[in-house]
């Protein structure tokens, strides 16, 4: 059953346990201003359909229902094959929370080590742990680690990075006593000549917020001892040279594209990915392939260094699990489009967007606001008002990102817009006929 609601008796019981007698005064720490801000949904005792019935036609009021989407800054709208809900749906990987006895939990440490495969071959790097909270989170604790490594309090960060990235890295470096310097960037690239001395770590985003393409050749050996971090857009990998092969230290990344639905925001999948000189300070987990005593192929956790199990105050992160059932949709995703067809991805998502930035390049008064190359996302400067804009095309059913999130960045007179293998053709013309109407 859906729903098992709960007799009188039985409230009673549970309130009688707790030394409560009432509801109010279960709740009566809650301040009665947020009490009265409550709002009822307004429907009456009726049967589970009419409810279902009901509640159907409210979410058909929202603007996302239907609505074609070149949301970007970080989760994108991608075709999920039907194979990945088929494959995660099954109940021992869907019930399944995590893996404490190996020799009853084979299937998911196969899927967690086919994880950290898959994420290695993209990143190019020696060892991936099995999956972390988010993209945001990731990066924080990649932020965090460099510091361990380096003993160094203070690490730069590249103003190119989503908003929300470096929202969650301040969070986790203020609590931890971490200064962070932001390099500035210039027309849309990191100006790594702006990197001071005495850090333990560089932050870079790579697509970055600005859809632009960062040059990292050079840049490890530019910074010295500092650990090079780079949080890269993982569909970007199948057709860029990985960070691994240009130096990088560690490689972080928002694992959505590979098969999670945007929804509004989550769940969400962390990557994260490091050389194996550091795999002692790499949060989250490490699942090995082993023998057991019949020569048969096993697989168990082989490293766990956060210590959260017995000593929490030396844990070297926070994050008290992997998102596992993220991480299997994300592995069930790669593997059925295969090496040959991530690429195909890539290059769709690459060329449909080169497309729409050349139409839209191409209206009046409209231009790139950077000349760097891009991957899916790109900026477009525009000489009227960019909220009227958005809020035009809303009214029409197309989603575009806030342009409040570009000007927190400094660039102002914008539009993001991203583009994945789901726009067609005649969506991309319909867009950009629109903007030239409103124009």
């Amino acid at each position: 059953m859906r729903y098992i609601p709960n007799a009188d008796a039985d409230r009673k019981v549970m309130l009688d346990a707790i030394g409560r007698s009432s509801m109010e005064e279960l709740f009566s720490d809650i301040p009665q201003t947020v009490k009265d801000s409550f709002q009822p949904l307004g429907i009456s005792a009726k049967s589970e359909m009419e409810v279902r019935a009901e509640l159907g036609s409210l979410a058909q009021r929202n603007d996302a229902a239907g609505a074609i989407s070149f949301l970007g800054g970080g989760i994108y709208d991608h075709y999920i094959p039907s194979v990945v809900s088929h494959i995660t749906s099954r109940s021992e990987f869907y019930t399944a929370y995590t893996p404490y006895q190996p020799e009853i939990g084979q299937g998911t440490l196969t899927a967690m080590f086919e994880f950290q495969t898959l994420v290695s071959e993209l990143t190019r790097m020696e060892v991936a742990n099995s999956s972390m909270y988010d993209g945001a989170t990731a990066l924080a604790e990649a932020g965090m680690m460099a510091s361990r490594v380096s003993g160094k309090k203070k690490i730069a960060v590249s103003q190119g990075l989503f908003a929300h990235y470096h929202r969650v890295l301040n969070t986790y470096c203020w609590a931890s006593g971490i200064e962070i310097v932001e390099i500035p960037t210039v027309d849309g690239f990191c100006d790594f000549s702006h990197v001071p001395s005495g850090i333990g770590g560089v932050i870079v985003q790579s697509p970055n917020a600005f859809g632009v393409i960062e040059d990292l050749v050079g840049v490890k050996e530019a910074i010295g001892d500092a650990l090079l971090i780079v949080s890269a857009n993982p569909v970007s990998l199948a057709i860029l040279t990985p960070p691994g092969e240009l130096g990088a230290d560690i490689v972080t990344g928002e694992g959505q594209p590979f098969g999670l639905p945007a929804s509004f925001g989550g769940p969400l999948l962390g990557l994260f990915a490091t050389r194996k000189a550091y795999l002692r300070q790499m949060p989250g987990r490490l699942v090995g392939q082993t023998i057991d005593v019949d020569g048969e192929i096993g697989y168990t956790m082989v490293a766990q260094t956060r210590e959260q199990h017995i000593r929490r105050q030396k844990a070297t992160s926070n994050i008290c699990t992997n998102a596992q059932l993220c991480a299997l949709t994300a592995t069930v995703y790669v593997a059925s489009l295969g090496g040959d067809g991530i690429r195909d991805l890539a290059t769709l998502n690459l060329e449909k967007a080169h497309y729409l930035a050349d139409r839209l390049g191409a209206l009046p008064g409209c231009s790139l606001a950077f000349d760097g190359p891009f991957f899916n996302e790109f900026v477009l400067r525009v000489p009227i008002d960019p909220q009227g804009i958005r809020e035009g095309l809303r009214k029409e059913g197309i989603l575009v990102d806030d342009p409040a999130h570009l000007e927190a960045l400094g660039v102002t007179g914008a539009l993001r817009f991203a583009v994945t293998e789901k726009r067609s053709r005649y969506e991309l013309d319909h867009l950009v006929d629109l903007v030239g109407r409103m124009l």
